[in-house]
């Protein structure tokens, strides 16, 4: 199958697997609702908490030693991502890395055009720079990044983010943000409002946060220069409803920060933490500098590398949930190298590739490197290991989503001269017979 069949073309009427999983995504966010006062609470007291061990003479410092727990402790089976504050307060070393990774929304990589683009979703330019939370309560604020060390430790205009003169704010306020730290010009930037002033907006669509983000944010006064109470300046970034103009103004558009790609909401779309096909993100060499991963030099490698984890029946999966399997690994592989269950390895893709079969994984060509980077919290994700496939060999480009933003605009507007037919023999049946029968079949296929 040629890889450019792997993603779904703007004129494809299959569903793809990640518009399956979109779909399916929908559903369960309106099935299962979850107590979102509790969780944002939890997380803002959990940030908030791991830093109380923090020399006070270093507050800017990490309080995480991440390499030097012991390597039968960084296998230990007792994580889980349900911990309450008093749990998650004790964790160290990985636990510590995997328990924040998962607190954060995390976009799949865009494999195909989601259906109603134009109609569903957001598009912004992505800040390159750190992920991370930013939590401000009883006077402080910490940010945090996804491996849980601390980025920064300091007062800023945020509700209850500052000891002031006048008080710091009620006791049970704080705001927790989703934000990405741009170096340049030392400036956070809020990509994502989770709680605000101590009202839980993990419940809320994307449509409502992001009003609430522009509209509160500035108000705060966050977004105001560096000052004695205020040490980093918060910025939003300009969101586009994503049609023709909204998508183009997002891609080429002049922002005060470097870009690194783009980055996909739909409008309906819960704060979920961990993996979601309800964002996404794309990247082009016009978009961002970094398009094809980078090795531990910052030289593009000559074959895909990607990470996968061995599990205890030697297979090598993905992080999704479910995990993608793409192959097992030779067990004197294993005992040489003294591979234990949970370890995150590195493999090159070889010349035989990646091979699919009616839109799923049959084969995959993995050449064995070593173990990953003890940083990593995480194995790489199946859409983030088919987009730089594709990157590789067949791109999706940017032509290929204003296409299907065009396409659909094109067929709700105007109706083809089969579909005028096919209405006006509808009602010269429905005058003559008082009867008319339509049938339709849709297909599916992806990943099981």
């Amino acid at each position: 199958m040629a890889p450019h069949d792997i993603r779904r073309p703007f004129k494809r009427a299959a569903i793809s697997d990640q518009q399956k999983r979109r779909e399916l995504s929908l559903l369960r966010q309106a099935q299962n609702r979850r107590d979102a006062q509790q969780q944002a609470r939890c997380l803002a007291s959990s940030i908030l908490s791991l830093q109380s061990a923090a020399p006070e003479s270093q507050p800017e410092q990490s309080d995480i030693e991440i390499e030097t727990v012991p390597e039968s402790e960084q296998e230990s089976e007792a994580f889980s991502k349900d911990l309450d504050v008093r749990q998650a307060s004790k964790l160290r070393g990985p636990e510590v890395r995997k328990w924040f990774a998962r607190q954060l929304m995390l976009p799949e990589w865009m494999i195909d055009v989601p259906d109603r683009l134009a109609q569903d979703w957001y598009v912004f330019a992505r800040p390159a720079g750190k992920r991370c939370f930013v939590v401000s309560s009883n006077g402080t604020t910490v940010s945090r990044q996804r491996n849980g060390s601390i980025l920064h430790h300091f007062p800023s205009a945020l509700p209850a983010g500052a000891k002031i003169r006048d008080g710091s704010g009620l006791a049970q306020s704080y705001c927790i943000l989703d934000c990405i730290f741009h170096e340049l010009d030392q400036t956070y930037y809020v990509i994502d409002m989770v709680c605000w002033n101590g009202y839980s907006l993990y419940d809320c669509t994307a449509e409502f946060r992001f009003y609430w983000l522009n509209s509160k944010l500035e108000e705060s006064g966050a977004c105001n220069a560096p000052s004695h109470y205020h040490k980093f300046r918060f910025s939003a970034v300009p969101v586009y409803n994503c049609e023709s103009s909204g998508l183009y103004a997002a891609y080429t558009g002049v922002v005060p920060y470097a870009k690194d790609g783009l980055l996909f909401y739909n409008k309906h779309a819960l704060y979920q933490t961990g993996n979601t096909p309800l964002a996404l993100v794309w990247k082009d060499e016009n978009c961002s500098q970094y398009v094809i991963d980078t090795d531990g030099k910052g030289e593009i490698p000559s074959q895909q590398q990607v990470v996968l984890e061995l599990q205890d029946d030697r297979k090598l999966v993905t992080s999704d949930d479910p995990p993608v399997l793409f192959g097992c690994l030779d067990g004197d592989i294993i005992e040489k190298a003294g591979l234990h269950t949970g370890n995150l390895l590195r493999f090159a893709i070889g010349d035989g590739g990646l091979s699919f079969a009616d839109g799923k994984l049959e084969k995959a060509d993995l050449i064995y490197l070593g173990k990953s980077n003890r940083a990593r919290a995480f194995a790489d994700s199946y859409s983030k290991v088919l987009f730089q496939f594709m990157v590789r060999h067949s791109p999706l480009k940017i032509d290929d989503l204003l296409a299907s933003i065009n396409s659909a605009n094109d067929q709700e507007k105007t109706p083809s001269d089969i579909e005028m037919r096919e209405t006006e023999d509808a009602l010269l049946g429905y005058y003559q017979m008082n009867c008319m029968q339509n049938a339709g079949d849709r297909c599916f296929f992806g990943i099981n």
